[in-house]
């Protein structure tokens, strides 16, 4: 199961492409809210989860996603259940994927020391300990780093391609006439 988290002020590209995308793998995707299951995202689009949080499990855990999105990044930091989940997926040496601002939680931690990464510019500073690289994907060990909604398609491929296979994901691409 791959857990993509929604929370309050998320950006709704970097969620719903990534979903979508891992969808067309045929990629087992959960959706859970923080804090319920109708969760309104940056742009005022109102998204109902697939879960709420107190409902989620990291049983089958393959992969965590974290769109970025302001209030949605510090929203998403302030919950106990997706930093549960982070410590699962370190715990067990899964992917972990955070897009946009959503890689400060990761730098907070310190899951990017001495790891390439990227993230929205302006939060290069909260990636405590990680290079920070000017590609628009960035894929080092087990975290999987991007800069935000423009390259939300371009992200949730190199997942696929992480999880499935380059030539999946260079399908997909295809199939979706992307550039």
């Amino acid at each position: 199961m791959i857990a993509v988290f929604l929370a309050n002020g998320f950006e709704e590209i970097e969620a719903l492409a990534v979903v979508d995308i891992l969808r067309r793998a045929e990629l087992d995707v959960v959706t859970i809210g923080v804090g319920g299951r109708t969760i309104r995202g940056a742009h005022g689009i109102v998204v109902e989860a697939d879960i709420e949080d107190t409902k989620a499990s990291d049983d089958g855990l393959e992969a965590v996603v974290l769109p970025g999105g302001m209030p949605g990044t510090l929203n998403l930091e302030k919950s106990p259940i997706v930093q549960s989940f982070l410590d699962a997926a370190i715990e067990k040496g899964l992917l972990i994927c955070a897009i946009c601002a959503a890689p400060s939680i990761l730098g907070h931690r310190g899951m990017l020391d001495g790891r390439k990464a990227v993230c929205f510019p302006g939060y290069e500073d909260e990636l405590k300990g990680a290079t920070i690289v000017s590609s628009p994907v960035v894929r080092d060990g087990r975290f999987i780093t991007a800069k935000g909604a423009g390259v939300a398609i371009r992200f949730a491929l190199s997942i696929v391609a992480e999880l499935v296979s380059q030539e999946r994901a260079d399908k997909i691409k295809d199939s979706m006439q992307c550039c």
